[in-house]
């Protein structure tokens, strides 16, 4: 069997084994679309997306559009030639005229059971949601957010104490399992796209720094499963007499008090009031200080009972 000409587009650490493993497979992998290097950290410095430095590991061409909707872009895609593009987490939405190109079509690997989670993030929003599973789809693009015929999905159970890091990298290998698996049925011609039903699809937006902050009338558990979904970025935040504190990992408990007061404080963590139970910090970060532990924390910051911990709007 020939060989498809196929164009990759991704651009961070997750759609990597992907990558990795179309590279394995020899398979034509023609050129590889990625985002513009960016500025990061302190100094600013333009740093490479993952995706482009495995590419140029192996050799393969690297584009990188600031706007892939561009008729220049489209047009230098359709000189390619490609027979099937392959996108995975590229972080910007193909058009309808980019779509219609390759003649097998844009196959996307999504992050979650679809018809759930369509959107920018998916695996943060199912752990914050409280989800116990989730997986992966593979996706005929349309123009549509997360929208088009679904092709193959694997699924996996969420650890009760697992975060968005642990998952993240899980499911990235699962992706790039089931694109294999959705290549090979394709070139065979046996998996037949599924129409999704829209009634049984919620949306998972972007993460926005204000969707850290901690809002200790809520239950516990909630407080505890958003703690869990954005470890990564932005991560949940709270004050303590005016100080941010990100928190990293916690446990459920039974206390009971005023929301937000601290009705513990010992080797065992921080115990937080809720609106339902309480919240045990097990490991923190203040503001220009490194991770630790409960224990390291309160040996250089002692925590009066009764100590309120703030949202931003009430910090003062």
């Amino acid at each position: 069997m020939t060989g498809w000409r196929i164009i990759f587009m991704g651009t961070p650490d997750f759609a990597c084994p992907t990558l990795q493993k179309l590279l394995d497979r020899h398979e034509d992998i023609i050129a590889v679309f990625t985002q513009p290097d960016r500025p990061k950290g302190r100094g600013h410095k333009l740093q490479s997306p993952p995706v482009k430095e495995l590419a140029l590991a192996n050799n393969i061409p690297v584009y990188q559009p600031v706007k892939v909707r561009n008729p220049e872009v489209i047009e230098q895609i359709r000189t390619l030639r490609p027979d099937l593009v392959v996108v995975v987490a590229f972080g910007q939405i193909l058009p309808a005229s980019l779509l219609e190109i390759p003649p097998h079509g844009c196959i996307n690997v999504h992050a979650s059971l679809l018809p759930r989670y369509r959107g920018a993030a998916p695996l943060n929003w199912c752990i914050v949601n409280g989800e116990t599973e989730t997986g992966v789809t593979t996706m005929l693009m349309d123009a549509g957010l997360d929208t088009g015929p679904m092709l193959l999905k694997s699924s996996t159970p969420i650890g009760p104490d697992e975060d968005i890091q642990s998952l993240h990298d899980r499911m990235s290998q699962l992706g790039a399992a089931l694109l294999v698996e959705t290549l090979d049925a394709l070139k065979a011609g046996s998996v037949q796209p599924e129409q999704q039903d829209d009634s049984l699809s919620c949306y998972a937006p972007m993460l926005k720094k204000e969707h850290g902050l901690i809002d200790w009338t809520r239950p516990a558990v909630d407080i505890y499963n958003q703690i869990r979904g954005l470890a990564a970025w932005p991560g949940a935040v709270t004050w303590l007499e005016g100080a941010q504190i990100k928190i990293y990992r916690s446990a459920v408990a039974r206390g009971e008090g005023s929301c937000g007061s601290v009705i513990a404080a010992g080797r065992e963590g921080i115990e937080v009031a809720c609106g339902q139970g309480s919240l045990i910090i097990r490991e923190l970060q203040a503001a220009g200080s490194r991770r630790m532990d409960a224990a390291s924390f309160l040996a250089g910051h002692p925590i009066e009972i009764g100590t309120i911990l703030t949202s931003l709007e009430n910090k003062e």
